[in-house]
């Protein structure tokens, strides 16, 4: 199955189950981990991507990635360069991947648009401009994830 555009990609997401959304936002964010050196986000990306995940092991990595994000925001507030900016949206990838489930978006594609913020930054911080190829790389993560 190839995921052609943004519209298909979305759909295909809010289709998976929660546990299984989880699990692909997990390796969304696990992608662009290396823009973030939190060991709390690390842990919720490790953390969501298992299929046993008991919901008491979620809720407290849940409350880890809340506060990875908080202070990450609190870090860019003092610090404002991009590199900083670039790990807030790895943190809150990864607070997506991990948090109760809500109405509105499906995780997944939250956190799928935070990894692609995130690998934006990091594009203006080495000059580069705005221009990435994110969004073709989760596509393909997808595409393989449906797969297997």
């Amino acid at each position: 199955m190839a995921i052609q555009n943004e519209k298909e990609f979305k759909a295909t997401l809010a289709a998976l189950p929660l546990n299984r959304q989880r699990q692909i936002a997990a390796a969304f964010g696990q992608r662009v981990m290396d823009l973030c050196h939190d060991v709390r986000v690390k842990n919720a990306l490790a953390s969501a991507a298992r299929a046993d995940i008991t919901p008491e092991e979620l809720a407290l990595v849940a409350h880890s990635a809340h506060s990875a994000r908080v202070a990450s925001y609190a870090q860019c507030g003092h610090d404002s360069t991009w590199e900083c900016a670039a790990g807030h949206f790895v943190a809150r990838a990864a607070e997506c991947c991990v948090r109760a489930a809500t109405e509105g978006e499906p995780v997944a594609w939250e956190a799928a648009m935070q990894a692609r913020l995130a690998r934006t930054c990091q594009m203006v911080a080495q000059g580069e401009g705005t221009d990435n190829d994110e969004s073709a790389s989760q596509r393909q993560i997808l595409e393989t994830f449906l797969q297997n």
